[in-house]
């Protein structure tokens, strides 16, 4: 059976796993900034794999898996992604926004957005012809949080859950009211906006991943699936298509 070893480098966190037929295994999550070649070998040995799909939005990192691994595809809009690319400049799309949609095109279809909740929070769309025409990019929202913490002298930085009331009886219950629901109204506008412009006809299949997808997702009647693997979903399809090893596997 083929292994793919499937890596995300974000701004972050570094995620990496094993996919092997229709499976995607135990993800590692690495911070970026102490990314190795070592531990990437140590931890998935080069004569065990059969190939390595990469997305990568920092670029100085890249590099590092380039030397630890061969038979390395990097997305990019240069390869088959499964779905087509209206835009402009498409070299400037980060590669994990093409993995996500090429990760909703090959589990969900299309017309679809997808909302990644990462160090920023990205929407992307893909159009009812399997085109990827563009999106939102907004803050994160642990961005948001440490930039409050960071610039003012009195608040505190805080650990992101679901607030025990919208009313904060104290600063850090305050802050997290703030931010999650906050945060989530900032997500419903953005995406009714793009549902009004982009598909005033069809209504799209709505797709949340990334770090923050359940603890705000969930709350956002306007999503229909969860799925914190559909980047990785993605770089496995990618993977199906670029890399002369691997056939296409059933859904």
């Amino acid at each position: 059976m083929k292994r793919i070893l499937l890596i995300d480098i974000s701004n972050s966190f570094t995620k990496a796993a094993i996919a092997s037929g229709n499976r995607i295994g135990k993800v590692y999550r690495i911070p970026t900034s102490s990314l190795s070649a070592t531990e990437l070998k140590k931890t998935f040995p080069p004569p065990r794999l059969d190939g390595v799909v990469l997305a990568s939005v920092v670029p100085s990192q890249t590099p590092v898996v380039e030397s630890a691994f061969s038979n390395v595809c990097q997305v990019g809009p240069g390869i088959n992604l499964g779905v087509g690319i209206d835009y402009p400049d498409p070299s400037t799309i980060g590669a994990d926004r093409l993995a996500n949609a090429a990760g909703c095109a090959a589990h969900y279809g299309f017309p679809a957005i997808v909302v990644d909740f990462g160090t920023a929070v990205t929407f992307d769309i893909i159009s009812a012809r399997g085109n990827y025409t563009g999106g939102v990019i907004a803050p994160g929202l642990e961005a948001m949080t440490n930039y409050l913490h960071s610039r003012t002298a009195l608040l505190p930085n805080i650990r992101l859950s679901e607030p025990k009331s919208v009313v904060g009886r104290t600063t850090r219950e305050a802050m997290l009211s703030g931010a999650v629901h906050g945060y989530r109204g900032l997500v419903r506008e953005i995406l009714q906006k793009i549902r009004s412009e982009a598909f005033p006809r069809k209504r799209p299949y709505i797709i949340a991943t990334g770090g923050d997808a359940e603890l705000i997702g969930s709350r956002v009647m306007l999503f229909d699936s969860i799925d914190p693997l559909l980047t990785l979903k993605g770089l496995f399809a990618i993977g199906q298509r670029n890399l002369p090893t691997l056939q296409p596997a059933r859904d």
